[in-house]
């Protein structure tokens, strides 16, 4: 272990770019290349052949070049959590099993709660990611409309959110019966947050109809734009209409510690359920996320009991009772060590950091000579932008710079056209890296196709 911690701290101060820039079918050459029935003579070969099937041709979020999809570098107190977490290899489902882990677990929920303004009826539970904590939050929704409406009615029940929030919720819808259909997607205004007016207009469409609104889910940074939809106005035509008021701040939740910007979120507190990602903005390894719900009550609807684990006449506080989860990491311990070294503010100035970062660099490519800036302004820390030429040029560059490693950007659509994005999480990068990155870019659209 002492070798693997030497090697990971060598390796990060020898980075000098995010990747290598090989292709799939070069990194897969490596691999083939292995019997994994045939073990290598002792842990230092082993090792030294992760570099070539691994470490060569990781991605380092770490260093200030890497400007492309929420990946975070993550603080060292959450690492030195990970290392507590695989040695002592914790299942946080049964207090038998995790006795400790339960309650340091219970306690980082209930603080996470208290931040977003719920009081003691609250709780929660930590997930593998954002995809999961909307997954069990509509299965929550469904639930409960179940419960009003009865089953026969489920090919009624309805889903509203922006047009641009995330996949996952489709994918849900999907999962849990539902069908795609039932997601019924909101218009975005100018700034690309959902517009409360179409809201309530499909909400008053469907009901018109005979469709149940079963849920309205408003977004609090938009993969793509950073975008916070207007919770307020949102949260009063969900209880007006609706039987369940999700907020997903997967991306934004690191509003909730930011000494600037916790305004942003006005309103969260009104909601039902909430999606946090602390492995996005608050600089944790993956997987940290959690679905914290207003009425903690609601969690069980997923409680199963089984006698050989978790048998009902039991007392002990287990916490697979209000989860869709069996066996499950000790994540929790990442954010607590994190909070009882560094402390919430200090995690909050990091993501204003980030936040004033994509404020200064907007300000740079709106005044470029070149670049265009596609949208106003982010909430958040992303970007969208065009450089010089068609969506070829757009997809080719983007390409370009991948293959040499020196950058990596992202890439969208926009009101049909193809678009480049920055996604800025990491607190050490400046602007002159970014600037960069984007004259790198720029260089590429001038050298053409190479």
């Amino acid at each position: 272990m002492h070798t693997v911690v030497n090697d990971i701290a060598r390796r990060f101060t020898q980075v000098r770019q995010p990747g290598t820039g090989r292709t799939p079918e070069q990194v897969s050459q490596v691999h083939e290349a292995i019997d994994l029935d045939r073990p290598l003579d002792d842990v230092a070969a082993a090792l030294e052949e992760l570099h070539d099937v691994y470490l060569n041709d990781a991605v380092w979020f770490h260093d200030p070049k890497y400007l492309a999809h929420l990946n975070c570098p993550v603080v060292i107190p959450a690492v030195a959590a990970e290392a507590f977490n695989a040695a002592i290899n914790t299942s946080v489902d049964t207090w038998d099993q995790s006795a400790g882990a339960t309650h340091i677990e219970q306690r980082v929920i209930d603080w996470t709660c208290g931040r977003i303004g719920y009081d003691s009826r609250s709780d929660g539970v930590f997930t593998s990611g954002g995809t999961q904590s909307n997954l069990q939050a509509l299965f929550l929704a469904r639930e409960e409309a179940q419960r009003r409406w009865g089953m026969a009615r489920i090919g009624d029940f309805r889903i509203f959110t922006s047009e641009l929030s995330h996949f996952s919720l489709v994918k849900a819808a999907r999962i849990l019966g539902l069908g795609a259909d039932a997601v019924v997607a909101v218009s975005s205004d100018e700034r690309q947050r959902m517009d409360p007016t179409a809201l309530k207009e499909c909400l008053v469409e469907a009901t018109d109809e005979g469709k149940i609104p079963m849920a309205v889910i408003a977004t609090a940074g938009t993969t793509d734009f950073g975008s916070i939809d207007p919770l307020y106005e949102v949260a009063e035509l969900a209880e007006a209409y609706a039987g369940h008021f999700h907020v997903d701040a997967a991306y934004g939740c690191g509003l909730l510690v930011s000494p600037q910007r916790r305004h942003s979120i006005g309103g969260i507190e009104r909601a039902d359920s909430v999606t946090v990602d602390f492995h996005k903005s608050f600089f944790q390894p993956v997987s940290s996320s959690a679905l914290l719900v207003k009425e903690g009550r609601q969690l069980g609807h997923v409680t199963y009991y089984a006698d050989y684990l978790n048998p009902e006449s039991s007392a002990e506080p287990n916490l697979v009772d209000k989860s869709l989860q069996t066996t499950r990491r000790f994540d929790a311990l990442k954010l607590w060590l994190t909070l009882r070294t560094m402390g919430a503010d200090a995690i909050g100035r990091l993501f204003d950091d980030v936040c004033d970062l994509a404020d200064e660099v907007w300000t740079r490519v709106e005044a470029h000579p070149t670049l265009e800036t596609v949208t106003p302004a982010s909430e958040l820390s992303t970007l969208v932008f065009r450089v010089p030429g068609d969506d070829e040029t757009q997809r080719r560059v983007r390409r370009e710079l991948a293959a040499d490693g020196s950058g990596a950007v992202a890439a969208t659509t926009y009101q049909g056209k193809q678009v480049l994005k920055l996604t800025l999480l990491n607190p050490l990068t400046r602007v002159d890296d970014v600037m960069g990155v984007l004259d790198r870019l720029v260089t590429n659209v001038y050298q053409g196709p190479r």
